[in-house]
């Protein structure tokens, strides 16, 4: 044996200092893993390794690795792994050696064949001839990429990134390594299961019409937090989902969701919630278990199917199943769970027994009571409370329903916790439902953007950053307005003209000009006989006829500080001078409208300013954003047009209107294509109209005409070469437009 090593050691033409420390455990494993052939190209392999000069790392690294690499997927991979690390070294990604001989074996575990890996391999040089900077991030990232998607996923998921950063290799690093927002997207669309994504629409409709609740949807993937899995829960921005959901058992993934969405909407509807500094962690748990059973109550009452669904989804964990010795906390709480759920459960423990029915008894006299969790929690952990509580072996089999959020909606905490032992829920912030994220006083949201050249779109390409636009002085807009008042007597009669002259008695308002004398008869019974009337006997007439939203949405690139030939005033004063006419205008109309602003610099960075929401006046604070605004930057039209149809499509009125101001053609800083903005916005006017939305376009750039129609299309545009008639046309436009 000795002389066996001496002869296989001086085969191994290799002279690094640690090598004769590890070689006898490294032969011996190959000795045992592989054949005598296996061996022999072994060792050829780590000696051509061990020539290329790049330290002693590397064949101590293949060394190691390849043998049980080489028995999950043949030996005839070993000169390959070789042959694959010299061309790295070749190509100039010697620094992406190490992190691919490293990986070997998780990647083999994942793909086990030599076809399988063979198209990693050619994945790998893919990425090394074009994007060489990027390929180490990628290899760090391989593992959570094949442990969501097979391996023809993350073929077409770099395809994608290779592709779409062609042009900017300097940021492809953040694509491979899961920093960009797109390439989580991309990742995503290549998941198996139910995505969030595709069933959106179809979901918040079942949310609206069983729940009566409007709530925003925010996926979050589990792929990207390996050290703690975050779990579904409500708060203020609303409701948080996975990604995507595999099928479970007998329940498909659109079912998985519907599960998680009653159950979450039974926790807006009826949970308060509780001062989480009264109760310890013990107690908490427990409470929380009769909270989830007191809404999946209430929720029963009206829906009875949810139980069967629910039971599909929960576990049942058996008596005795926690050894000694352990937490069994959690255990206890599961068996409390599925018996307040499941009327069949089996379960003979007494004390659980009398909880279960104390639990009906309270629901049966006031359910909407919400100190009964409370109340509950802290009596059954006194009955059950074991000194092994406190054991760090905390038992975790068969204690988690998939479908329920992790409670922190019920929880308000006096302070922020820093506290390490929560170990069954991640809630511990002060108050949620009044904290703010700090998003640097920005509201982020990823969009697509549409590639003429790939035919597809980029999904999460760019990033819109909502803000509500900074004020100014609201008098320069009174003094506009005076300038401009025999415009606006003109304007006056037009919208007499145009003024609905149908109008609708709304009932049950708090004030009014009226009062609805059959309403206030019953509200004078109901106080007569002690029960407290409703104040809402009033009645209202609101003007009906003219069914219509708008929004007003302004280019404010650098571009409109400039003064146009001829003009005394620069295109953003002229802007602001005709959008304060056009929305005095819309106020004495009665029509819904809105006012935002836009700007870009790169598809990193879109800025969507608020300068007036539906639900506002017209009054100081818009003019005072009004007058403030500046212009800056870059014009990434097709972004701005699909962030603002969002809003749009939101309003409840039968005809929806999308008017562009601009002075310039869509451009940005990072796009040298000159096409590829236009057919962008070209696309985003296509999925507006598809929506319903009208869009038209007011253009100040004389040279309009060359591109303007093939991107709104004919009669949805007018260009202006007069600009300094711009405060006379845009409201006229618009009345004629809604007439």
């Amino acid at each position: 044996m000795a002389d066996d090593l001496v002869i296989r050691r001086a085969r191994l033409r290799c002279h690094v200092a640690r090598l004769d420390e590890v070689f006898p455990g490294c032969l011996a494993e190959a000795s045992r893993l592989l054949s005598p052939a296996g061996v022999d190209a072994w060792l050829d392999a780590a000696s051509g390794i061990c020539a290329l000069g790049r330290g002693q790392e590397l064949p101590l690294i293949f060394l190691e690795n390849m043998p049980p690499v080489a028995k999950l997927c043949g030996e005839g991979l070993i000169p390959e792994v070789a042959a694959m690390a010299r061309g790295l070294s070749i190509a100039g990604s010697a620094r992406a050696i190490a992190p691919f001989l490293g990986r070997l074996p998780a990647v083999a575990r994942r793909l086990e064949g030599l076809d399988l890996m063979q198209v990693y391999f050619d994945i790998v040089r893919s990425i090394a001839e074009q994007a060489p900077g990027a390929l180490p991030d990628f290899l760090d990232r391989i593992d959570t990429l094949l442990g969501q998607i097979s391996i023809g996923g993350v073929m077409n998921w770099v395809d994608y990134g290779l592709r779409s950063y062609r042009g900017q290799l300097h940021r492809a690093a953040d694509y491979f390594s899961l920093q960009a927002a797109d390439s989580r997207a991309a990742l995503q669309r290549e998941r198996s299961g139910t995505l969030i994504a595709d069933q959106e629409r179809g979901l918040r409709l079942y949310l609206r019409s069983l729940w009566g609740l409007a709530e925003n949807f925010e996926a979050y993937s589990p792929a990207f937090d390996v050290e703690r899995k975050p779990r579904p829960h409500l708060d203020r921005l609303g409701f948080h989902l996975p990604d995507a959901y595999d099928d479970l058992d007998a329940v498909s993934g659109l079912d998985r969701y519907r599960a998680a969405i009653a159950h979450m909407a039974a926790h807006r509807l009826w949970t308060e919630p509780l001062v989480a500094d009264n109760f310890n962690l013990y107690q908490q748990l427990i409470i929380e278990t009769f909270e989830d059973a007191r809404v999946e109550w209430l929720a029963m009452q009206r829906y009875p199917g949810l139980r069967r669904l629910w039971l599909a989804l929960h576990p049942k964990p058996r008596p005795g199943d926690c050894p000694p010795g352990h937490s069994c906390i959690r255990h206890h709480a599961a068996m409390l769970s599925r018996a307040l759920l499941d009327p069949q459960h089996g379960y003979d423990d007494p004390d659980l027994l009398a909880a279960v029915r104390r639990f009906h008894e309270l629901m049966a006299r006031n359910p909407h009571q919400g100190r009964i969790a409370a109340g509950l929690g802290v009596a059954y952990l006194m009955k059950i409370h074991d000194a092994d509580f406190r054991s760090p072996k905390v038992f975790f089999r068969d204690t988690e329903a998939s479908y329920r959020d992790d409670n922190r909606y019920l929880w308000i905490f006096l302070e922020d916790s820093e506290d390490e032992d929560d170990f069954h829920s991640d809630h511990q912030v002060a108050n949620p439902r009044a904290a703010t994220p700090d998003r640097g006083g920005l509201f982020a949201r990823h969009l697509p953007e549409w590639d003429y050249l790939a035919g597809s779109y980029r999904p999460d390409w760019a990033t819109v950053y909502e803000a509500v636009q900074a004020p100014g002085d609201p008098a320069v807009i009174d003094r506009l307005l005076d300038k401009h008042a025999p415009l606006a007597r003109q304007l006056r009669r037009l919208v007499d003209l145009l003024k609905p002259q149908q109008h609708r008695r709304v009932r049950h308002q708090e004030d009014g000009p009226e009062i609805d004398l059959d309403l206030a008869v019953g509200a004078m019974i109901d106080e007569k006989s002690g029960t407290t009337p409703d104040t809402r006997i009033h009645t209202n007439i609101k003007p009906d006829g003219r069914d219509i939203s708008v929004l007003v949405l302004l280019d404010l690139s650098q571009s409109v500080n400039q003064t146009p030939p001829g003009a005394e005033s620069t295109v953003l004063e002229l802007a602001r001078e005709a959008v304060a006419l056009l929305g005095w205008a819309l106020d004495a109309l009665g029509d819904p409208y809105a006012i935002a602003g836009f700007a870009s610099n790169s598809r990193h960075e879109v800025r969507y300013s608020h300068i007036k929401s539906y639900a506002e006046a017209w009054g100081e604070d818009v003019k005072a954003r009004l007058a403030g605004m500046s212009g800056a930057l870059s014009t990434r039209m097709g972004i701005a047009l699909r962030h603002a149809g969002h809003s749009l499509a939101d309003q409840a009125s039968e005809k929806k209107l999308l008017l562009l101001l601009t002075d310039g053609e869509p451009a940005d800083v990072d796009v040298e294509d000159g096409q590829y903005l236009h057919a962008d916005a070209r696309r985003a006017v296509e999925e507006l109209t598809a929506a319903g939305i009208f869009t038209f376009c007011f253009s100040l750039d004389p040279r309009a005409d060359a591109y303007v129609s093939n991107i709104f299309g004919s009669h949805r545009f007018m260009v202006l070469d007069r600009i300094a008639r711009l405060p006379e046309r845009l409201p006229r436009l618009y009345l004629e437009l809604t007439r």
